[in-house]
């Protein structure tokens, strides 16, 4: 008798301990879904229409960086429970912390106008007219942040997140690859290695790490109350979103790279247009799929962004922050939030169509300007013993994290000067 009570206590426990770690996943999945939002999508369509198969080997590579930099964020968030911007204000002031915040709210409101450029580029797909569309999507968005709770909202994102992987892996299937050529592309680097190909090798790291989803991740991992005890989990959690972001931009590059560079239609503007180009040689269904992915990938970056903008500025000056709150105990979060998402809206419906694609391509700007100030903060409170506890960063996550900065702050420098000089 004795023997089958310690199996069932052990079962017993190991049920405890994979439910202990599930409950802790969320952060960074939603971190890595986030990432392929409507500019992500953009560039990794144009990457794979101007090059092909070439620029698969950068997201195995941007990968490997981007785990250690979640990483190192989550760890503060677990440390601390407290955001990015809050720990910059206890660790170097508040010059310091209000000057992250400022910059990172350019940059996002740049990111939030692109999130609604993607939406009404691909609800512009099946007729809907882009007031409409805006409207819509500002609407659902503030209603889904304001009314939900934490939990309502993760599993949202998380759903969205799976359903965008799912339509890119259909649509990448349905164009017939060449699988053996992205296979090797995959883990060999080769192409011309011309200026615009290292623009795009630029342009598709940036889009992958970038600085709101660093800071999203830490300020989610708080607003979730995790703690020390949760790393394992939270390390699972950060793995997976890293994963994730390139395994759903890995199809995007194929299913681009099968249909429009295989024939010779390399001149694209935007992830709209080449889902428009996909129909005629993959199908109507590819075209869906590509269009249904675009809108969701965007939904989902207009919630994230806009909520990563609130939590930033609330921490900076001690706010109340996180959706847990009701709207009369966090005023100041939720009305920043929803001054985000109408904000992006309004300059969406301002400024029209024809200049969004300028818009989404300067927000992407903007994020390689800010990116390398925020990962020298992270990596800076990830070092700092007396904050971090036993979390801190050890030798080689501190060697690796510092590496992956300086490769960042390079190539966003490299894609800053093209931007303005090429």
């Amino acid at each position: 008798m004795k023997a089958p009570a310690f199996a069932f206590t052990s079962r017993g426990a190991n049920r405890v301990r994979l439910a202990a770690v599930l409950g802790v996943l969320g952060p960074g999945l939603v971190s890595g879904f986030a990432d392929n939002d409507a500019g992500g999508i953009t560039t990794y369509s144009l990457a794979g229409a101007r090059f092909g198969y070439d620029l698969l080997w950068v997201l195995l590579a941007s990968q490997i960086v981007l785990f250690f930099t979640q990483e190192a964020g989550a760890r503060l968030g677990l440390a601390t429970g407290q955001g990015l911007t809050g720990l910059t204000r206890e660790r170097f002031g508040v010059r310091w912390a209000a000057f992250l915040a400022v910059t990172m709210l350019v940059a996002n409101l740049g990111s939030t106008v692109a999130e609604f450029a993607g939406t009404g580029a691909a609800l512009g797909l099946f007729g809907v007219p882009l007031p409409l569309a805006t409207l819509l999507a500002g609407v659902v968005v503030i209603l889904l942040l304001t009314r939900g709770s934490y939990a309502r909202v993760q599993y949202l994102f998380v759903a969205v997140g799976i359903g965008v992987s799912i339509a890119y892996f259909a649509s990448a299937v349905l164009a017939r690859p060449d699988w053996g050529q992205a296979a090797f592309s995959l883990v060999v680097p080769h192409g011309s290695f011309s200026a615009a190909y290292w623009l795009a090798v630029v342009g598709t790291v940036g889009t992958t790490i970038t600085p709101w989803g660093q800071a999203f991740i830490q300020s989610y991992a708080a607003d979730k109350k995790l703690g020390p005890e949760d790393l394992v989990g939270e390390r699972l959690d950060v793995g997976l979103g890293a994963f994730l972001t390139n395994f759903i931009a890995f199809f995007i590059v194929v299913a681009c790279a099968a249909t429009l560079w295989a024939t010779g239609q390399t001149s694209i503007a935007d992830a709209a247009q080449a889902a428009r180009a996909l129909e005629p040689l993959a199908g109507p269904a590819t075209m869906v799929l590509f269009a249904v992915g675009l809108l969701a990938a965007s939904f989902l970056g207009l919630g994230v962004v806009p909520l990563t903008s609130a939590y930033a500025t609330c921490e900076a000056f001690g706010w109340e922050t996180g959706v847990d709150w009701r709207l009369g105990e966090a005023p100041a979060f939720y009305g920043l939030l929803v001054f985000f998402v109408a904000f992006g809206a309004l300059f969406v419906l301002v400024l029209g169509q024809e200049q969004l694609i300028q818009v989404m391509f300067l927000a992407q700007v903007l994020n390689a300007l800010l990116l390398p100030f925020v990962l020298v903060f992270v990596m800076l409170l990830a070092g700092d013993r007396r904050l971090m506890g036993p979390l801190v960063s050890g030798p080689r996550l501190r060697t690796v994290g510092w590496a992956g900065t300086g490769l960042l702050v390079a190539l966003s420098l490299v894609l800053v000067w093209s931007s303005f000089v090429a």
